[in-house]
């Protein structure tokens, strides 16, 4: 049974990594995805084929989160495209990292503003749809540095520990209107950016998680369709740990 059948959704940063590996699943779970990128058309490409391999309906956008405007355009086009909007996945994101002695105030802003904002903006621009339908769910995707910090990364922590605040606080307003808000904080996920990080650096990782194991996008993928599908119905206001155990 696929558990997303007939359902549309719409995913933030989608063409590589974490993003990729959610807008995937949902497509194997029957869901329509509609999808944004910031700048390269054939990875964007290459993804809308693999998703309609599994027969669902399938758009790349060329859009920016972090602007409102750009926002609210998003989902009026994605309105005219799609059946509908059934599920938003903020997943847009950046990182600067600097020790705070280092970290210049635009490095701070700019992670902020595509962090933070972006998950405002969308929230907002989608809200009157999922009003209207007295539903939708809502997965926002923070980091487990949201929840515990991380020395060199002040300004991703903190748009990070932003999110969790800004979706409980949506939950409390929206959930009597069968709107859900939730946020997933992955930990270490091995994705093309980790790649680039040594070997030692990566063990030393693995080694202090309790499953022995980096992520895989899929595993962060896998909880998202469980925030995106029903069988989560009676779930608001959460944040799920999708770490392998580092918080414990």
């Amino acid at each position: 049974m696929k558990v997303l059948n007939n359902k549309s959704a719409i995913i933030t940063g989608a063409s590589r990594g974490i993003g990729r590996g959610i807008a995937i699943e949902f497509a194997k779970q029957g869901c329509n995805v509609a999808f944004t990128y910031s700048k390269s058309v054939e990875q964007a490409n290459k993804l809308i084929t693999e998703l309609e391999s599994y027969d669902v309906k399938a758009m790349g956008y060329q859009s920016d989160a972090s602007s409102f405007s750009d926002s609210e355009l998003l989902i009026e086009t994605v309105l005219n495209d799609f059946p509908g909007i059934d599920v938003l996945v903020n997943n847009a994101g950046i990182t600067k990292d600097n020790l705070l002695m280092r970290l210049s105030e635009k490095d701070f802003d700019d992670v902020i503003k595509v962090n933070l904002k972006s998950v405002f903006n969308m929230t907002k621009a989608v809200q009157k749809t999922f009003l209207k339908q007295r539903k939708g769910s809502i997965i926002h995707m923070s980091s487990v540095v949201g929840v515990k910090g991380n020395a060199g990364q002040s300004n991703y922590s903190a748009s990070k520990a932003g999110i969790i605040g800004f979706s409980k606080s949506i939950a409390l307003e929206l959930g009597s209107r069968n709107i859900r808000s939730n946020v997933i904080a992955p930990g270490f996920i091995e994705t093309e950016m980790t790649k680039q990080l040594s070997k030692e650096i990566v063990e030393k990782w693995r080694n202090g998680i309790p499953l022995k194991r980096g992520g895989t996008p899929e595993d962060v993928a896998n909880a998202c369709v469980f925030l995106a599908s029903d069988l989560s119905s009676y779930i608001t206001g959460q944040v799920i740990n999708v770490d392998g155990g580092m918080l414990t």
